[in-house]
């Protein structure tokens, strides 16, 4: 049986060289990749943000996450294989938070697909993200 999504919650550091790996394949003719990472920021009281903490409501998350890729695969029956791995717990600057990645036998496809892939992601899978400040203190982040 071959596996033709990998769709996971992380622990760990993600490591986008297998994700390439995964969703490469002989008729495929473009891969598209999208890594969300944690970026340097100042608050509006001057703070810099040192980290991200992410939480998740894991059963349900996962379960929706496995209906994007569903969805994803009637909107684009070309896909060939799509990864959607979103990190849990602190993740430190300039480390991936999530990773999208698709791969289809034409670019076009591989990039809608992944783009809706991720904005679809961020407004509807239960995934929660907290700012952690210089001094110890934190926000929730409300999405957009």
């Amino acid at each position: 049986m071959v596996v033709l999504d990998w769709i996971q919650l992380h622990e760990e550091p993600i490591d986008v060289g297998p994700v390439v790996e995964f969703v490469s394949a002989p008729k495929v003719g473009g891969i598209d990749v999208f890594i969300g990472t944690t970026r340097a920021e100042t608050s509006a009281e001057g703070r810099q943000l040192v980290a991200l903490d992410y939480e998740a409501y894991g059963t349900m998350a996962l379960k929706q996450m496995r209906d994007l890729a569903s969805r994803a695969r009637q909107r684009w029956p070309g896909l060939v294989r799509l990864v959607i791995l979103h990190r849990t717990g602190r993740v430190e600057l300039g480390r991936a938070s999530v990773i999208v990645a698709a791969s289809a036998p034409h670019r076009d496809d591989a990039f809608t697909a992944c783009r809706w892939v991720i904005d679809t992601l961020k407004a509807e899978v239960p995934i929660w993200k907290r700012e952690v400040w210089e001094d110890g203190s934190g926000t929730w982040a409300h999405p957009a």
